[in-house]
């Protein structure tokens, strides 16, 4: 696997093989890899002739700069597995090769950005549309890897590939899971033992809410994000910071019991400092 940190490098080497004709799968990371990031590792070996994988943690996407300090930071095993899942090529830049000035770009999603994990954390989707459309300027993928379990993060770059017009496939894949449910995330390395087997309630409770609402027990939408969040409360180890009930596309809240089936449940909870997020389809 070759491992670059500057963009010419990468570029002559990406352009070498766009023209022997080959396709380009991309992965963006910010390391501390997991099973889910290898997910999308393999499945881009499989849709393309090479692969490239970054790992930059973004600073301009951290709304919190402590949360930004105590961001797991392994890059040396990070390169290790995808040196063994077969990836083609790591791009590990440092900051000033991303950011060699101030960013200022600023880009309007309209309300996209402005719910859920926008309504909380001020920002952080400008940081990660301005980061992503700088990795596909350098890249330029035929395909980009993106796991479902940050949703709405989804969206916003779907939005901003439209607005920049890159020539990509955004390709969505499930969310992978550890065996009691917890959606795999590179934060679950700081959770202790007791809060990882409690954060099983956070997908127990997105399952609860589907139930209710594609059997159609519901009495309102309200009520049933009132019982999620109070079953995930319960435990002295978690706290609800926000669960919608949204539109898959428009990320609008969705308060019609009639609609909510075709909807996502899109819920943040801290367990202690830790921050986690899952959604799941009603559909």
């Amino acid at each position: 696997m070759k491992v670059f940190r500057k963009i010419k490098e990468l570029a002559e080497w990406i352009h070498a093989h766009k023209g022997e004709g080959g396709s380009v799968g991309f992965v963006p990371t910010m390391g501390a890899l997991h099973r889910a990031h290898l997910e999308l590792v393999s499945r881009a070996i499989k849709e393309n002739d090479v692969v490239v994988c970054s790992i930059f943690v973004n600073p301009i996407q951290f709304n919190n700069k402590e949360d930004l300090r105590k961001y797991p930071r392994t890059l040396e095993s990070d390169l290790a597995k995808l040196s063994e899942a077969g990836c083609d090529a790591a791009f590990c830049p440092d900051e000033q090769e991303i950011y060699p000035g101030n960013e200022t770009k600023h880009y309007d999603f309209g309300h996209l950005d402005k719910v859920m994990e926008g309504k909380y954390r001020e920002g952080h989707f400008n940081g990660v549309a301005v980061v992503v459309d700088r990795l596909f300027r350098i890249v330029t993928p035929n395909r980009a890897y993106f796991g479902e379990k940050d949703y709405q993060q989804l969206q916003i770059i779907k939005e901003m590939a439209r607005i920049e017009g890159h020539p990509v496939d955004i390709v969505a894949c499930p969310t992978v899971r550890e065996n009691n449910g917890l959606a795999m995330s590179s934060r679950n390395s700081r959770l202790t033992p007791g809060q990882r087997s409690e954060a099983s309630r956070i997908y127990k409770g997105l399952l609860m809410a589907r139930k209710a609402l594609s059997e159609g027990k519901a009495k309102s939408v309200d009520q049933v994000i009132r019982d999620v969040v109070s079953f995930i409360d319960s435990s002295p180890e978690l706290r609800v910071e926000y669960f919608e009930i949204a539109d898959p596309e428009t990320l609008l809240p969705v308060r019609d019991v009639r609609q909510a089936p075709g909807a996502v449940g899109c819920i943040a909870v801290y367990a202690g400092d830790v921050r986690l997020i899952d959604n799941l389809s009603f559909n």
